[in-house]
């Protein structure tokens, strides 16, 4: 049994799995096709995707443009603040995001749909992070905007000179470059 909360931006889901623990531990289901079809999530995942990072390891904005992925995050070690922001063309909520604390204590996973783009930051020493896409990881189509843009104005909950990024997100263009947005169907 999975409890969904949608959040402030159209699309982007908390789900808090039901967890059965005793003395000697304990057991969650972290995803059901049939319960997640019910409530209106996706069934269809492709690839399942694993990463390590340590303290302060910002890992984002990225999206997958023109196929897109719809994105269901998990922490199975560790602590991260996980971000999404709203690039699609039209939306009433277009440059908006949202954030959370996942980590292996609350057990709960954000889904991120397509038209989205997705980070997360480390604030455990490190964290093991798993997440299944709705399509497959396309290098050509990888694509990201600036952690920091001042247009998105993502509160991180560490300070700038403790954030660890890789060159291809430091390089990353402003949101203003994306004209508007993408549509979904492209």
């Amino acid at each position: 049994m999975i409890k969904i909360e949608q959040t402030s931006l159209d699309g982007v889901t908390i789900i808090t799995p039901q967890v059965f623990g005793d003395d000697r531990g304990f057991f969650m289901e972290t995803f059901n096709a049939h319960e997640a079809g019910e409530k209106g999530l996706p069934t269809n995942f492709v690839q399942d995707n694993q990463s390590r990072s340590s303290r302060g390891v910002l890992r984002g904005l990225h999206y997958q443009y023109p196929q897109w992925q719809g994105k269901q995050i998990r922490v199975l070690v560790g602590e991260i603040y996980d971000v999404a922001v709203d690039i699609r063309k039209d939306s009433s909520t277009f440059g908006e995001w949202f954030g959370i604390c996942l980590s292996d204590k609350n057990k709960q996973q954000l889904y991120v749909p397509a038209g989205f783009a997705h980070g997360f930051l480390v604030l455990s020493e490190y964290a093991d992070v798993a997440y299944k896409v709705t399509s497959l990881y396309q290098p050509s189509m990888e694509a990201g905007i600036q952690w920091n843009d001042p247009a998105i104005g993502v509160s991180w909950p560490l300070p700038d000179t403790e954030i660890l990024l890789s060159e291809k997100d430091i390089a990353a263009p402003l949101l203003e470059s994306l004209a508007g947005g993408f549509e979904l169907g492209a």
